[in-house]
């Protein structure tokens, strides 16, 4: 007769966080490794490409969009700021703090896109495409349930 599984047994089987925190740790260190010898992390390359596409971001806006806490934001704007490949716009309102990418920005994305390619090569090799189409699913559904 088999025994109950206890709470620890259950939560090892099943738990998505854990497994989402795995995943996550697995593919950025696959991004990251790939992109360090620009001096780039995926976390930073997210943020610029977001900026990138809003042409002027706020702070609000973009954490907003990456599901990023203020401070982590923050820490991360003024390293990019200080490496030239972002810039603060003067705004309406001094405490908004709207940023844009620089010239050296986009150029950086650009240096980048091989490293980058290969990255994305990697990891779809490794979570194989079915899952990196269930994933992309998953993510707009996700998007899409923090618009309503």
């Amino acid at each position: 007769m088999d025994k109950p599984a206890t709470s620890i047994d259950t939560i090892a089987k099943t738990c998505i966080a854990g497994r989402v925190r795995i995943l996550n740790r697995v593919v950025t260190n696959i991004y990251d490794d790939a992109l360090r010898p620009l001096g780039l992390k995926i976390s930073q390359g997210n943020i610029l490409i977001v900026t990138g596409k809003m042409g002027v971001a706020t702070p609000v806006q973009v954490c907003e969009y990456l599901q990023l806490d203020v401070s982590t934001l923050s820490r991360n704007v003024e390293l990019m700021r200080k490496n030239g490949w972002l810039e603060e716009v003067p705004g309406e309102d001094a405490r908004s703090r709207p940023f844009r990418l620089t010239s050296a920005g986009k150029r950086l994305i650009e240096k980048a896109m091989p490293a980058w390619e290969k990255a994305q090569e990697e990891a779809r090799k490794l979570l194989g495409d079915e899952f990196v189409s269930l994933l992309n699913h998953a993510a707009k559904r996700v998007r899409d349930s923090n618009r309503t």
